[in-house]
């Protein structure tokens, strides 16, 4: 019988790094500036309005579409120079 050799490749132990979601940093920075504050008020204002009431058609689509938009509008100019 041959002896064979099998090699054995271990790999290094290194710290894993936790990955942070680039978008998600940059959506909690945008929704601090104050283009985006003013949307997520009128949206938190829409809102109340809209639970206040006990029988409306009113939903706050548009004013939380105005917030979304605001929000990826900021998100958008920096996302991409920051993934790997």
């Amino acid at each position: 019988m041959s002896n064979k050799v099998i090699p054995v490749v271990r790999a290094e132990e290194e710290e894993e790094q936790e990955l942070v979601d680039p978008q998600q940093a940059l959506r909690e920075q945008c929704s601090q500036k104050s283009d985006a504050q003013n949307m997520w008020s009128k949206y938190q204002e829409c809102n109340d309005r809209v639970n206040s009431r006990s029988n409306t058609a009113e939903t706050c689509e548009e004013e939380l579409r105005d917030y979304l938009h605001v929000l990826d509008h900021c998100v958008n100019k920096d996302l991409f120079k920051r993934l790997k």
